[in-house]
């Protein structure tokens, strides 16, 4: 093992002890559980709040000019995860962490 490969392992595991350390505290948070479970990275669920918002802004934008089918957000979404993660697993986790409810609402429907 190299270097860095050793230092992401290190970095991976302070950021799923910061999760945990929040698990402790309140043991709904279950988008946090499917991150650690999945060890998926920081920078990735970086990418995917920054996903979440530009797609609740989306959605919003759409709503307001009439639209009444949002699969290809749907099929924006579950595209853009990370391999490890379950489309299902993410919107369910999703809504009982009451992250973009409106958002992962709408998108419940088309599981």
């Amino acid at each position: 093992m190299t270097e860095n490969e050793l230092m992401d392992k290190i970095n991976l595991l302070e950021y799923h002890q910061k999760l945990l350390l929040k698990l402790l505290n309140n043991p709904k948070l279950e988008l946090y559980k499917l991150i650690i479970e999945n060890g998926i990275t920081e920078q990735e669920t970086g990418q995917f709040f920054s996903l979440c918002e530009k797609m609740n802004l989306k959605l919003e934008e759409q709503k307001a000019e009439g639209y009444v089918n949002f699969h290809p957000l749907f099929h924006e979404l579950s595209l853009s995860l990370p391999s490890t993660l379950k489309i299902k697993d993410v919107i369910h986790a999703c809504l009982k962490q009451q992250i973009c409810l409106s958002l992962f609402q709408e998108l419940e429907k088309y599981l």
